[in-house]
């Protein structure tokens, strides 16, 4: 059975910082893009980040780019999204994916996580 699980998140004032963490079980992801996507409440899933296999590449949805990281530890099967200066409109249900095709489409991603509620409060 694959599995992503996340964490970190939580409620956070504008202006602070989160860390989330994906890990995975079941298969080797090492060799997945993974990325990470979120949905706030009455709007469609969107694209945040996503990184490559080797984590060389990265792609950062323009709302987000200059203020959140990803990053990965392929040793671990783990992958992070460091969110710095969050704002109230960062709001939202966060989940991880893998899949097999480097890109900010939901459906390039196989595997989902259950998702983790970040709360950025004014």
């Amino acid at each position: 059975q694959v599995q992503l699980v996340e964490s970190g998140g939580g409620l956070v004032q504008a202006g602070g910082s989160l860390r989330l963490s994906c890990g995975a079980s079941g298969r080797a992801f090492s060799s997945y893009i993974r990325g990470w996507f979120r949905q706030a409440p009455g709007k469609e899933r969107e694209f945040v980040a996503t990184i490559t296999y080797g984590g060389g590449t990265t792609l950062y949805a323009d709302s987000v780019k200059g203020r959140f990281t990803i990053s990965r530890d392929n040793a671990k099967n783990t992958v992070y999204l460091q969110m710095n200066s969050l704002k109230p409109e960062d709001t939202a249900v966060y989940y991880c994916a893998a899949g097999g095709m480097f890109g900010v489409e939901p459906r390039l991603y196989d595997y989902w996580g259950q998702g983790t509620q970040v709360t950025v409060s004014s």
